[in-house]
């Protein structure tokens, strides 16, 4: 068995998959009902319109029961689901001319992805997810998928098509920008000491 093998034996949604494959209307509703939630609010990050999100949702989950029999388990099957989400998003985005395939900047150090939970108590959803649509569009993604979705490093490098370096840049950039937006932002910021 190769590694890529290895790693999917313990993902249930590779049965999940292959039951599609064969056309199982049940197996399709689970998966759906499993992944829709995420890749949507997923789709929602990158576009920005409800609208564009949900026929991108429409697209990807035809494209699922159409192509589950395609699947051999290269990557999990939420990363599958997530890249094809990714790449009908960004294939609207350029046709807006909103998506730069370059970075706009130098790579910095090597950092670790799997840094604590950008969300911790103290800070409100709705705040979080004012400060990601205020990010540019790669950089939401790159925190979305890795932060938000818990994928490995690798797995948002292949969604997002980008290297290594590149990824950590765009975390980089948007941790210190998402960082900044909440601090300004009225709603996260800490009570003082002498407030009572």
């Amino acid at each position: 068995m190769t590694p890529a093998r290895d790693a999917q034996q313990d993902d249930p949604d590779v049965l999940l998959v292959a039951r599609v494959g064969e056309g199982d209307a049940d197996a399709y509703r689970e998966l759906l009902a499993q992944h829709a939630p995420r890749l949507r609010q997923y789709a929602f990050r990158l576009l920005r319109d409800g609208a564009e999100a949900d026929d991108v949702m429409q697209e990807t989950w035809l494209r699922v029961w159409l192509k589950a029999r395609e699947y051999r388990g290269e990557a999990r099957v939420t990363s599958w689901l997530h890249r094809m989400v990714h790449n009908l998003a960004v294939d609207r985005l350029r046709a807006r001319g909103r998506w730069d395939d370059a970075s706009d900047e130098e790579p910095e150090a090597p950092i670790s992805t799997r840094q604590p939970a950008l969300l911790d108590a103290k800070r409100d959803v709705e705040s979080l997810q004012q400060a990601l649509a205020g990010l540019p569009e790669r950089q939401a993604a790159a925190l979305t998928l890795v932060h938000l979705h818990g994928l490995s490093a690798a797995e948002a490098q292949a969604i997002l098509g980008v290297s290594e370096d590149a990824l950590e840049s765009l975390l980089a950039r948007g941790r210190r920008r998402l960082k900044a937006a909440l601090s300004s932002s009225p709603a996260t910021k800490e009570p003082s000491d002498d407030a009572s």
